[in-house]
């Protein structure tokens, strides 16, 4: 009985491929063999790894799909939110080119040296503009003042690059030292058995930068203030008497 079922079988398979355009039947043994012989147990996967070109969708489809997931409550983030004008966007846009600063604040970090040391360093290089600063931290023979020159020449780039503050006009405005958050402390060895305590301190120095008078412009003001008060002889003397007058014959 089981010969006969299988040869059955066999015999509506070979009926079903040899005359595929008569057989209509929708029987699992029909499809199957048809899936099998069209593309073979690796079709499936040459069809869906091959390289196609991917149709692009028009501008009509993409606003149609868009206002479907609206209404699906579907939209990211940024699409949710509402479109800025062209106005609008010119007004952020130079709301943030106009911002007009006046100051940079630098400062170098926290490094061992003592905060009086530091701060003669500080008086030497306040008020000056900063090219001037930088040279005389190059040519300085004091330990910290390749460190402030560094930090100086790091300043004065943010200064004129991030902020927009002119190179020619800017000064040391202000220079101070502040002590470091912790004070190392060591054992320092005496004489007869005896021991101390020896502090290792740390500091640091601040400067502003702000745009001042160039050079040109402080010499000129010098030599402005110098000549006003040159004062020359008239053609003709004034008549102002002569205050505190010593005796006649003091020569």
């Amino acid at each position: 009985m089981q010969t006969i079922r299988t040869g059955l079988r066999n015999g509506v398979r070979t009926t079903a491929l040899s005359h595929p355009h008569q057989v209509a039947s929708s029987s699992r043994i029909v499809l199957w063999d048809a899936r099998r012989h069209a593309s073979g147990p690796l079709g499936w996967l040459r069809d869906s790894l091959a390289m196609s070109v991917r149709k692009k969708n028009t501008e009509e489809e993409v606003a149609a799909a868009r206002k479907a997931e609206a209404e699906k409550g579907q939209l990211s983030v940024f699409e949710s939110l509402p479109a800025a004008s062209g106005d609008e966007k010119l007004a952020g846009v130079s709301a943030q080119t106009s911002k007009k600063y006046t100051e940079h604040k630098y400062s170098t970090a926290n490094f061992k040296i003592s905060h009086r040391k530091l701060n003669m360093l500080g008086r030497q290089i306040s008020g000056k503009p900063i090219d001037m600063a930088i040279l005389q931290m190059q040519f300085s023979e004091k330990r910290a003042s390749k460190r402030l020159k560094s930090m100086l020449a790091v300043a004065k780039d943010h200064a004129t690059r991030l902020k927009g503050l002119q190179e020619k006009r800017l000064v040391v405005a202000e220079a101070w030292v502040t002590k470091g958050p912790k004070v190392l402390k060591r054992i320092e060895p005496k004489g007869r058995g005896r021991m101390g305590v020896r502090e290792h301190p740390d500091s640091r120095l601040h400067v502003i930068l702000r745009e001042g008078k160039t050079r040109v412009e402080l010499l000129e003001k010098e030599r402005a203030r110098k000549l006003k008060r040159i004062i020359s002889a008239g053609i003709t003397r004034e008549d102002v008497p002569i205050r505190n007058p010593g005796p006649s014959w003091a020569w």
